[in-house]
């Protein structure tokens, strides 16, 4: 939904509106003139207006004096005017498309306010555009906001929903369904945006997961003690993978094929141990059998208290809270989420052209 056009089609609205409300005021005020001033009728004064005003070349209904005659000609006038106006609104609305944009934003709008447990990403920069791809191959529901015209016109161009609008407000985050999301990503070429971004969408949902850019170490703790959940420095992260590319090129490439991409074979996908769900918690991972029932392997357990176990063995017990981080094709991770119970739904996020 954009926030420029929706304004545009409301102003013509309005206009259009106010050019009726101000033909019905004249409409009135010469009915009111020949019923009180001319002593007519009712029926005759309403008549009279309407001939007036629609300038059909009727004669007079009663014979006037020199003041009716006066008035009659200010009352063209003022039909015409108002008349002209309304038909000069109208022919803009028809020319420039705007009934068919209000139906468009209409749609929009129910789409909007039928995003549920959808994600948030700010900002339809170089960043942002690389994780609206990573989000739409993992075919997770999102909705994009920029309040850039460019961006805009790139996005729609490419088919992604989106909100034209100031990322930073909490109108615009209310737009979205800020309070139905569950992870918004701030990608803003502004740090201060950024953060007044994370801000406003952990006081909006607190239980939201925040995740956000910075372009400075001094930003990342900033942004970091405003609540963000994770905060990524392209510029850090970019110089350690490049650094880890040239000592370990096999390990980044592989890594590489796992996390991002619409075309590989192995996914990786965090499952949660809810105590509501899961039949195996109070047994170990040899007794709960779970690579043999599915085929995923278990790479790390993180416990609640924070505790990462990398590379779990046989005798490793399953507590309930614990988050399983786990390898394995679409089908085998599909599996596992079913005998387990995934965070955020009941199947993998898998590509929709994979």
């Amino acid at each position: 939904m954009y926030s420029t056009l929706e304004q545009k089609y409301r102003r013509i609205q309005k206009e259009l509106m106010a050019g009726t409300a101000a033909l019905g005021g004249v409409f009135i005020i010469g009915t009111l003139w020949y019923r009180l001033v001319e002593q007519w009728s009712w029926e005759d004064a309403a008549y009279m207006t309407v001939i007036t005003l629609a300038t059909v070349g009727y004669g007079e209904t009663n014979p006037l004096g020199n003041r009716g005659r006066l008035f009659t000609i200010a009352l063209i006038l003022m039909g015409v005017i108002t008349i002209g106006y309304i038909v000069n609104r109208f022919t803009e609305a028809v020319i420039q498309g705007y009934f068919q944009e209000g139906i468009r934003l209409r749609q929009h709008r129910r789409l909007m306010e039928s995003l549920s447990e959808h994600y948030i990403l700010c900002g339809f920069s170089r960043t942002g555009r690389q994780i609206a791809k990573e989000f739409r191959a993992e075919g997770v529901p999102f909705v994009i906001i920029d309040s850039e015209i460019e961006s805009v016109r790139r996005a729609q161009s490419e088919g992604f929903t989106l909100y034209q609008g100031d990322a930073t407000l909490d109108e615009t985050l209310y737009k979205v369904g800020i309070e139905r999301a569950i992870c918004i990503v701030a990608a803003l070429p502004s740090d201060a945006e950024n953060l007044y971004t994370v801000l406003s969408a952990k006081t909006l949902n607190p239980n939201i997961r925040a995740i956000a850019r910075a372009s400075t170490e001094e930003a990342v703790q900033k942004l970091q003690r405003g609540g963000a959940d994770a905060v990524i420095s392209p510029y850090i992260t970019g110089g350690k993978r490049m650094a880890a590319a040239a000592l370990r090129p096999q390990v980044m490439d592989f890594v590489d094929g796992i996390l991002t991409g619409a075309d590989r074979q192995l996914y990786m996908e965090e499952v949660l141990l809810d105590p509501a769900i899961c039949p195996y918690l109070g047994e170990t991972l040899q007794k709960a059998r779970l690579r043999s029932q599915t085929g995923a392997l278990i790479l790390a357990i993180r416990r609640t208290d924070g505790t990462l176990i990398g590379g779990p063995t046989g005798d490793t017990i399953l507590l309930p809270g614990d988050l399983l981080i786990c390898m394995g094709t679409a089908e085998q991770l599909r599996n596992l989420n079913q005998i387990l119970g995934p965070i955020g739904s009941q199947k993998v996020r898998k590509p929709k052209n994979s």
